[in-house]
């Protein structure tokens, strides 16, 4: 059996060991570390460290900033599955799905953004036959979506321009689906996620599309003010 030295501590370690122990360097206090900073953390070759952050980096589970340093990113989200329930504002949230889901009849769902996608968290599908869902870790960055919508807006800052409060996304990437999307902020004001409303087209005539929109608006307050915000 392989023993680990105190001049390279992973040796002998395997790959998923190694990417583990890397990602373990990530702390609240750390929240963002270059190679550099990582490789004498768990004893490994800059080269070996910046190899398999390239790898993480593929599939989302960091990201580099401005600074090309390495952080945590959202797309660990798609295989976190029941620690999902740590996210506080899909904590937040999951009452007021349920209770959004059992008003309207159709499907609600919890999306928060990663700086290009916006990253499905949490959702309660619609009880009747034809409905429209998706699974928990799916990803979205057609302009068109609705939640999309939500979280280019809020950087841009263009949410004034939504009278009604909500995005919509006529079947405009689907033509059997309609889409409305509201935004939830946190104390501080600032857009942490979106509600989403997803319903067959054949559902969504005008009036019922200004009703969904509604109903997403006021269930994207409730769950700002949950989480503090006004």
């Amino acid at each position: 059996m392989s023993r680990q030295s105190p001049d390279n501590p992973r040796r002998g370690a395997s790959v998923i060991e190694n990417t583990v122990a890397i990602l373990r360097c990530f702390a609240p206090d750390r929240q963002e570390l270059g190679v550099t900073e990582i490789a004498p953390r768990v004893g490994l070759h800059k080269s070996t460290v910046s190899r398999i952050l390239a790898s993480l980096e593929q599939e989302g589970i960091v990201e580099q900033g401005a600074s090309r340093r390495y952080r945590l990113g959202l797309g660990i989200i798609a295989i976190a599955g029941p620690l999902l329930a740590d996210l506080d504002v899909r904590r937040a949230a999951y009452p007021i799905l349920q209770d959004l889901t059992q008003r309207t009849g159709e499907t609600s769902a919890l999306m928060v953004w990663d700086g290009s996608e916006a990253i499905t968290v949490e959702q309660i599908p619609s009880p009747q036959p034809v409905k429209h869902t998706s699974t928990l870790g799916s990803r979205y960055r057609t302009e068109q979506s609705a939640s999309v919508q939500v979280f280019l807006a809020a950087e841009s800052g263009e949410e004034a321009t939504w009278d009604v409060g909500f995005a919509l996304n006529d079947a405009e990437t689907s033509p059997h689906e309609v889409g409305v999307a509201a935004a939830v902020r946190d104390h501080r004001g600032e857009v942490v996620a979106a509600v989403l409303i997803a319903a067959p087209k054949f559902r969504a005539d005008t009036a019922r599309i200004a009703d969904l929109g509604e109903a997403c608006v006021h269930a994207a307050d409730a769950i700002t003010r949950r989480l503090g915000g006004g």
